[in-house]
């Protein structure tokens, strides 16, 4: 059994992340509301941003890229792990290290609509801070922030 290595995200990294992005927004069904961009916006943004200017971590099972976290700053900016990694502790270690990162607190937008990613999120810790009705965002859906203190 290949053991899934946390690390640090680099250019070479950029199409197999971006597939992981894409493909769990969609595979998330209604709890994420449709993405306004194309999968190849997907991949310039997450080359371009999440890897060229954020701090990205990836979750790597020998050669396969298994999910994406992304800090800017103190926030969360994204977090996804592909649905055959779900329920496979993935986004705790995700969370933890996150947690290591940025020891003197974090916070997180999740979407009102991503129930799993509420329960989640309280789990590990965060509190609902805000709502707001999602005017701000670019899918136009109302949002909760959460924030987790140490």
């Amino acid at each position: 059994m290949t053991m899934i290595e946390l690390r640090r995200a680099t250019a070479d990294d950029a199409d197999a992340a971006a597939a992981v992005f894409t493909a769990s927004r969609r595979d998330a069904g209604a709890a994420i509301p449709p993405s306004p961009h194309t999968p190849d916006e997907d991949r310039w943004f997450v080359r371009e941003v999440l890897i060229g200017e954020r701090e990205t971590w990836i979750a790597v099972e020998g050669e396969r890229v298994l999910g994406v976290l992304t800090l800017h700053d103190d926030v969360i900016d994204q977090l996804y792990v592909a649905s055959s990694a779900q329920r496979s502790e993935l986004g705790t270690r995700f969370i933890a290290l996150a947690k290591q990162r940025r020891p003197d607190g974090l916070q997180l937008w999740a979407f009102v609509s991503n129930t799993p990613a509420q329960a989640f999120y309280l789990k590990h810790g965060f509190a609902e801070s805000e709502r707001t009705d999602g005017s701000l965002n670019e899918e136009r859906s109302p949002d909760i922030r959460y924030v987790w203190t140490p």
